[in-house]
């Protein structure tokens, strides 16, 4: 936890795909000091017309190569958050080549009471994690 949902238009390969999580996991560890293997990541490729991904008039540019992360977690400070965004702009850019205009972050907290990892149990409640 947290749980990444990574959308993008579909024409990557599969080792632009692991290049791509690879990346965004060593900058979730690094700016929410969560463990190595602390990794839920799901990748969703659409058609370009099946994405809208405007720039509610910021003037950002976005390319074929654009990229939305939604991030749902326990409560993160602000400070965590800047940090993720920065890092994963720096590394998607060196990794992957994808300009920081096109990586869009959404975060969703959720409370513990919200997290089951299996066995039909809330393993924050139950003092499992």
């Amino acid at each position: 936890m947290p749980l990444l949902r990574i959308d993008v238009y579909e024409g990557r390969t599969d080792a632009e795909i692991v290049i791509l999580l690879d990346t965004l996991h060593r900058a979730m560890v690094a700016a929410f000091e969560v463990p190595m293997r602390d990794r839920y990541q799901i990748v969703n490729e659409h058609k370009q017309s099946h994405m809208v991904v405007e720039d509610t008039g910021l003037n950002i540019p976005r390319s074929k190569d654009f990229v939305l992360i939604q991030v749902t977690t326990r409560p993160r400070s602000k400070a965590m958050k800047e940090h993720f965004y920065q890092l994963a702009v720096q590394e998607l850019e060196s990794a992957c080549g994808i300009s920081p205009s096109d990586v869009m972050i959404n975060h969703v907290t959720c409370t513990d009471e919200d997290w089951s990892f299996g066995l039909g149990r809330a393993q924050f409640l139950t003092g499992e994690l």
